[in-house]
């Protein structure tokens, strides 16, 4: 189902919905210009590509007034010894959106579809003054560890329903992640 929601940020009314294919370009290209290197738009066509990891719906656009793609998030199948969980990777945003609410609303979107298809566990690796924002607290509260070190504050962990049990145990991201 593509349905559109929009979301009020302090300056901007921003509409998102799932991706289609008509997207694909914009998305690579938001992705791109976000990011000082191209790595995290192959990621993004790595993960589409990967059966495993990929879930409908999950991949997130951000649009202008205009319809114009802006932003993007991406959350794909991970594993926390061996149950599943989402990997929240990577949020990103046209410069010139960027600390407009671009992002922001497309990870509350994802958030709410995630949650509409039964997902609980949502993990990122991130800013720890960015992602709590959304809920996100530190991973080891929920017995969860990443795979390499990472400072405690950066993994981060959601419960999106908090009555049900989450995973305890080492992330294992997708092949595309390379970790």
């Amino acid at each position: 189902m593509r349905t559109k929601v929009l979301t009020l940020s302090h300056t901007h009314s921003w509409l998102t919905r799932p991706e289609t294919d008509a997207d694909l370009g914009a998305i690579h290209a938001i992705n791109s210009a976000a990011f000082e290197t191209p790595a995290e738009a192959d990621l993004v066509d790595a993960l589409r590509a990967d059966s495993a990891a990929w879930i409908e719906g999950l991949s997130i656009v951000t649009e202008s007034g205009d319809g114009t793609p802006v932003g993007h998030v991406l959350f794909t199948r991970c594993h926390v010894d061996g149950r599943a969980a989402l990997a929240l990777a990577p949020c990103a945003v046209l410069p010139e959106f960027q600390r407009t609410g671009a992002g922001s609303a497309a990870i509350r979107a994802g958030l709410e579809s995630a949650r509409a298809l039964g997902e609980n566990l949502v993990l990122v690796l991130g800013h720890a003054d960015y992602y709590p924002r959304f809920g996100f607290t530190p991973a080891s509260g929920f017995g969860v560890r990443a795979p390499f070190d990472v400072p405690d504050e950066a993994m981060m962990a959601l419960s999106l329903d908090p009555s049900r049990e989450t995973p305890r145990g080492t992330i294992r991201y997708p092949d595309a992640f390379g970790v």
